[in-house]
């Protein structure tokens, strides 16, 4: 099948079986220690699973972790790399993923869009420019109470619809093509359980990016860091010159952060930052989170420096009150191992210009399962899925660039066979 003939399939899916998933609640919890961190992640891998058995993926199942495996047999006589292409099902802590009431607003044509159970959420053409480029297109959006849960059920749904139209249409020469479904990608723990041995794929593309043609090889690096700081309880009726509050030193640590850099709020591009997440604590032991962030893996230690360098000033003003702090690294940047294999994303990029898109290169302020699943060795970088706004009631997607991003999966399919 040539470019021509996938680019003018008739027939797509993609945005049914979206309206379908993101009406099953998959939020997870990064407070749980179980895996899935949430038993109703399972609710739509379940769902995944029944349906790709039904599609004729045979070797499709719902492992103990979570995971969902599944392979297209390759339907040609070449030596092809096995590719994988992988979304994850969970929804962002950040915002409701509970009774999603998915709205499709037909035939856009630039107004600002209201949403109906909350007529204070309006998605302003003035500050989504992307709506710019949906003019004529469908638009899809929650209700106004919850997210929409485009990141990353679009990813899904497009991963469902290729295997769809593969399996129909074996004039599509392809290799073996592996499908993975992931749970908690979205508090870091995604692919904590995978098998990769059992997944037996030497490449991937993760569906989880933003606008219709983008390609990202390019992560943050993150570490994670935990100041715990002890203080002094005394009874505050007999506290003066004794009692060292922990949640006030916590505070002032804190406050004693730059603002104008090293800051989510002030920074952009490939700038790092250092992010205090959570505190929490009593008089006695308070505790920070940070989440730290750079493209550049070197610059992490100089940030956790310069935090450290902060906590002991603030510590060094209560001569008996102390500090641990304790680091842990979350993920690498991906360019690191995406430079090793630059077909992956020639592929890519070339695989978008088919589908009828000008391919951006870009890198993220983020992570996605492909930054570990890289320094795992399964190479993957991440292609757009079509959403906007995550983590938010504003959230919205077009079915119009979920369809191409079916196409750009089947190009990718098909690239990977012409080019072996």
């Amino acid at each position: 099948m040539d470019t021509s003939t996938i680019n003018n399939i008739a027939k797509f899916e993609v945005a049914e079986r979206f309206i379908r998933y993101v009406q099953i609640d998959t939020q997870s919890d990064a407070n749980s220690v179980t895996f899935p961190s949430t038993a109703k992640q399972l609710n739509l891998s379940k769902v995944l699973l029944n349906e790709l058995l039904e599609m004729g993926v045979n070797d499709a199942q719902l492992d103990e972790n979570g995971y969902v495996y599944g392979t297209i047999p390759s339907n040609t006589d070449k030596n092809v790399p096995v590719i994988c292409f992988c979304s994850h099902v969970d929804t962002s802590p950040d915002c409701s993923g509970s009774n999603v009431k998915p709205i499709v607003h037909s035939n856009y044509q630039g107004q600002d869009i209201i949403l109906p159970d909350d007529n204070s959420i309006i998605i302003k053409l003035s500050e989504h420019k992307d709506l710019a480029d949906q003019i004529g297109n469908d638009i899809i959006t929650a209700s106004g109470t919850t997210l929409l849960g485009a990141d990353d059920k679009a990813g899904v749904a497009e991963i469902m619809d290729a295997a769809r139209i593969l399996i129909n249409n074996p004039e599509i020469k392809h290799g073996d093509i592996k499908i993975l479904f992931t749970p908690d990608e979205e508090i870091g723990r995604g692919v904590d359980f995978v098998n990769l041995q059992k997944l037996g794929a030497q490449f991937a593309y993760t569906m989880d990016g933003e606008r219709a043609g983008t390609i990202e090889d390019e992560t943050f690096s993150a570490d994670s860091a935990k100041v715990t700081i002890h203080g002094v309880s005394v009874h505050p009726g007999f506290a003066k010159n004794k009692m060292q509050s922990a949640i006030k030193i916590a505070s002032k640590i804190i406050d004693s952060l730059p603002t104008d850099r090293l800051s989510p709020e002030s920074t952009s591009g490939k700038e790092g930052f250092v992010h205090p997440t959570s505190i929490s604590g009593t008089v006695e032991k308070a505790t920070i989170d940070f989440i730290i962030r750079d493209h550049l893996t070197s610059n992490l230690q100089k940030h956790e420096t310069e935090l450290e360098d902060a906590v002991k000033n603030i510590i060094s003003q209560y001569p008996n009150t102390t500090y641990t702090i304790e680091i842990k690294e979350q993920y690498r940047n991906m360019k690191e191992v995406l430079d090793q294999y630059p077909q992956i994303m020639e592929i890519g990029l070339e695989a978008i210009e088919r589908a009828g898109m000008n391919p951006e290169r870009r890198s993220i302020r983020g992570g996605t399962d492909g930054s570990r699943l890289s320094f795992m060795g399964l190479p993957c970088p991440n292609v757009f899925a079509g959403g906007h706004a995550f983590h938010g009631k504003m959230e919205w997607v077009s079915i119009q660039d979920m369809e191409k991003a079916v196409k750009t999966i089947l190009h990718i399919a098909t690239l990977w066979e012409e080019k072996a």
